[in-house]
């Protein structure tokens, strides 16, 4: 669970616990209810209270995407989410690696195609390994990201392509980073995507 799940859930369980009755025998923890008592909207205030400026028309159209609420979800909203999105998405297409290493977070999780797991935690550290982490096949599905592809797992943080790559906040409210680049689950959905285009073009009825 991240940083930020814990605050936002103490947060909203502190406001749900509040309205208990006084002497009343003591139940489930409000914070493990969470997920049952708090709505989206409720997520969504907690959040635009951390934010200077908040995009209320825009969360509130885009906070639901597979997986849930965005806003219960991470702990932000999905306008932050949509720009640390378009920024990664524009400095891949770029090809400015200082670009691409201003979007990332640290530590870093790398898994590579064998499943070898890397956890780095220095920049330079990244920047030296760079092009075996962002090879052309990442570039590529970092350059086509976009929110409404976009799934969410509770605690965790957003994902695409299954789980190649996770974008994750480190504070109430804020803008996610690039936090897991995971090689492996990459080349299984690429691997699962030519095996349904294959079976599509053999079931292809020809036209006379």
């Amino acid at each position: 669970m991240t940083r930020t799940a814990l605050s936002l859930r103490s947060a909203l369980a502190l406001a749900l616990g509040g309205c208990s009755p006084a002497g009343a025998p003591d139940a489930e923890d409000p914070a493990d209810l969470l997920s049952e008592t708090a709505s989206p909207e409720d997520c969504l205030l907690l959040v635009w209270s951390s934010q200077e400026k908040p995009r209320a028309q825009f969360d509130r159209t885009h906070d639901f995407v597979d997986g849930g609420a965005i806003s219960c979800a991470t702990g932000t909203s999905a306008s932050q989410f949509d720009a640390a999105i378009a920024a990664l998405r524009d400095a891949a297409r770029s090809g400015n690696k200082r670009r691409m290493l201003a979007e990332i977070g640290l530590p870093l999780l790398y898994i590579d195609a064998a499943g070898n797991r890397r956890e780095i935690e220095d920049r330079a550290e990244v920047e030296a390994v760079f092009d075996e982490i962002f090879d052309p096949a990442m570039i590529a599905l970092l350059q086509r990201l976009d929110l409404s592809q976009m799934s969410v797992a509770k605690d965790q943080g957003g994902f695409f392509t299954l789980g190649a790559v996770w974008l994750v906040v480190d504070r109430d409210g804020g803008r996610p980073r690039l936090v897991t680049v995971n090689r492996q689950t990459l080349d299984e959905a690429l691997a699962t995507a030519r095996d349904r285009a294959e079976r599509n073009q053999g079931n292809r009825i020809p036209f006379d």
